[in-house]
């Protein structure tokens, strides 16, 4: 029984580990935070696995698992902030440097910050949907329907075309 868990553990982590890296960077500051929230997901899945009973796509059961601790270390993190104040870094960058991001990088890097201003559900969702997983598997990560889905990615897109403008 053990080895059909970790073979299973395995190839899920196989076809969905990029995903998850993705998901984790978005609720994190810096990429040593991301890699945590990636450990800390990988065990807990690791740790339900055993419970998991195929009433859904395996995927959609990782998403789900993904986001809960995502959005559990974001509330942890927005506590702790309220207590201490982080000072950021500061970087000058030559402008001679061909490592400067072209126009499409700096259009990435805006829509990465803008989805980080948007709130726990609707940074979800937008996730989700920028990583392709169908609205039918999204709908049963936050138990809604497909339409509210598609109604709420709608409002989503919107505000965050409002967000990139400013």
């Amino acid at each position: 029984m053990e080895k059909d868990i970790e073979t299973i553990f395995l190839n899920t982590l196989k076809s969905n580990k990029d995903r998850i890296f993705r998901i984790c960077c978005s609720y994190s500051v810096d990429n040593e935070d991301a890699k945590d929230l990636f450990q800390e997901v990988l065990i807990n899945l690791w740790k339900s696995l055993p419970s998991f009973k195929n009433q859904s796509n395996i995927d959609t059961w990782v998403y789900r698992i993904t986001i809960n601790i995502c959005l559990r270390a974001k509330q942890f993190s927005d506590k702790k902030q309220k207590h201490f104040v982080k000072l950021e870094s500061i970087s000058i960058q030559n402008l001679e440097d061909p490592q400067v991001p072209n126009e499409n990088e700096k259009q990435f890097i805006k829509l990465s910050e803008c989805i980080k201003l948007l709130k726990g559900m609707e940074r979800s969702i937008i996730l989700l949907y920028l990583e392709r997983i169908p609205y039918k598997e999204i709908a049963q990560v936050f138990g809604m329907t497909e339409n509210h889905v598609a109604v709420k990615i709608k409002r989503i897109k919107s505000k965050l075309f409002t967000l990139m403008k400013s």
